[in-house]
This record gives C-alpha cells, structure tokens and sequence, in this order.
C-alpha cells in the first residue's frame, strides 16, 4: 500500500493529461455531456492507463508544478487541434448558408452553446453520427494513451517556440479551411449557376419578380443538391477524420521533441 502512494504524484499528472483532453476534445467536451461524467471517465480512464503505463517516482517540489502545467498544456493543445480540424464542417455550413439565404437565421449549438449556422449543424451531427458509427471516439481515446509514448511523464518543457509547432498548426487551420470549401463547392457552385439564370431571366422577363421567386428556389435547390451530394460529402467527412487523428500524432511528436 505505501508503495502505490508512491506512485501517486505519477497519478496526478496521467488525471491531469487526460481531463484535459476531455475538456476540448470533440464529443467529450460538449455542454450536453454531465460534469460528472466527464470527471468520473477522466479518473477511471487514468486510473486504468496508470497500471498499463511504467510511472515513475516524481517527488512533489516546484519542478511538479512545471510537470502539471506542461501536462494540462499538452491535453488542451491537442484536444483543441482536434476540435479545429472538426470546425471545418461548420464552416462549409456557413458558405452554404450565405449562398442559400439563410445566414441571418442562426441556431444555438447546444453542443457548445455558440451560434452556428443550420445546414451546418445539420452536417455537425451527420459527422458525429458518422464518427461514432466508425469507432472514432475509440481512436481518439487510443490516442490519449499513446501520447505517452511520444510525450514523457517527466518531460518538463513543451518546445512551443519551435518555428516547427507553430507551422505545423498552420498547416492545420490551412487544410481545415481547404476541406471546408471540398465540402461547401458543389452546393455553392449550383447556388452560383442558380444565380446567373435568374440573372438571365430578370433580364429577359422583366414583368417577374426575381426576388420573390429567386429564395425558394434556391432553398429548394440546395436541398436535392444536398440529398444528391451526401455520398461525396461522407467520403469528405472519413477524409477529416483521418486528417484530426493525424494531425493530433503529428503535434504529439513535435511536442515530444522528435
């Protein structure tokens, strides 16, 4: 018994690391999960990881403080990469929306109590369906417990002045700009052919009301273009998935110092 009391600093940093990656990481930090559960998984979950993982014997001085520190950094830095790369169907959602008329009608994300745009929480909830279908909330949670491997417990510094961490976060937020704009093209490009014939026709029909024909069209529009394009727009969901668990490895090893 007093050698596990040991251990138990060691235990108070893996709990550190893993309820701060509940606190960002898509699908367990959302407003609608409990507190409870929430701190109840994340205590479970380092408690079983503890006896899988080697700790070491840390004494607790001023260098556990810095220990704590870097292992809260490291849950929030990589949890909130994830959640990023995840933005970016939103993000198509609110292209979508600005073409489709709907931009001023914004919704409350219950999930994170923001406003968002509707098609795009819409495609919010198809991508979290479809990454519960797939096991991801598995990977990610592998991913917590192979961190380990890339970032030491005794590891007291995170190189977030290399050029390296900031360029590679870069990149992040660029391709999570790009796949937002796969996601929103071929609905905003028929929205766009949409506008040039009713562009046409007001010129030709001068007597019709564009206006008041040109909202419902296009709303009707965007929803066969929609119904149409959900195949495409899976394909671009698995694409994202891979890309939030890669990126969270990639930061891992920059943040590990390999």
């Amino acid at each position: 018994m007093l050698e596990s009391l040991n251990y138990f600093p060691a235990f108070l940093l893996v709990l550190t690391r893993v309820t701060a990656f509940f606190v960002t990481l898509p699908l367990f930090s959302y407003r609608s999960v409990p507190s409870t559960f929430k701190v109840g998984l994340g205590f479970f979950f380092a408690l079983v990881m503890s006896f899988s993982l080697e700790l070491p014997l840390i004494e607790i001085n001023g260098m556990f403080i810095m220990l704590v520190v870097k292992e809260m950094m490291v849950g929030l830095l990589i949890g909130l990469v994830a959640y990023m790369i995840l933005t970016a169907i939103q993000i198509a959602g609110g292209f979508i929306d600005f073409q489709m008329g709907f931009a001023i009608a914004n919704v409350i994300d219950p999930q994170t109590g923001v406003q968002s745009p509707i098609i795009g929480q819409f495609f919010y909830m198809f991508a979290l369906l479809l990454l519960l279908s797939v096991n991801g909330h598995h990977l990610m949670l592998d991913g917590i417990f192979y961190s380990y491997e890339l970032i030491s417990i005794t590891q007291a510094w995170l190189p977030l002045g290399d050029e390296r961490v900031l360029e590679y976060v870069l990149k992040a937020v660029n391709m999570m700009f790009v796949i937002a704009l796969q996601l929103a093209f071929p609905i905003v490009a028929i929205l766009f052919l949409v506008d040039v014939a009713l562009g046409i026709v007001a010129r030709t029909v001068p007597q019709l009301n564009v206006f008041v024909v040109g909202l419902p069209l296009k709303i009707g529009v965007s929803f066969i273009a929609i119904i149409f394009s959900m195949t495409i727009l899976f394909t671009l969901f698995y694409q994202l998935f891979e890309l939030m668990l890669h990126t969270m490895r990639g930061l891992m090893e920059l943040l590990g110092g390999l």
